[in-house]
């Protein structure tokens, strides 16, 4: 039974595989050259990657919270306060969609 359900496994990831390879053959959005800013991408863009982009401007805050005694004395906490907090923002807020660079 044991083999059953291993040969199973195997033959079910082996199918899954050569049908996402077959079907993504058949896209013509994957080989258009002329338009590389296709639907997936700004998907991917607004699904995935501003939200990930809060999350760091969130935890940028907190860090550069804690990093304050140290960015103080040494006078570069607009420096801190820019990599931290500000560039993540707007990377996910300020940033026109759908990006030009994707």
């Amino acid at each position: 039974m044991k083999r059953l359900k291993r040969v199973f496994l195997i033959s079910v990831v082996i199918s899954l595989v050569i049908v996402n390879l077959y079907t993504a053959g058949w896209t013509e959005e994957k080989w258009n050259k002329d338009d590389p800013t296709t639907d997936e991408l700004n998907i991917i863009d607004l699904l995935i990657a501003r939200p990930i982009g809060i999350a760091a401007g969130i935890i940028g805050t907190g860090v550069f919270i804690l990093s304050l005694p140290f960015t103080i004395p040494t006078g570069s906490v607009d420096e801190a306060a820019q990599m931290f907090v500000v560039k993540p923002f707007n990377f996910s807020f300020v940033r026109k969609f759908p990006d030009d660079n994707m």
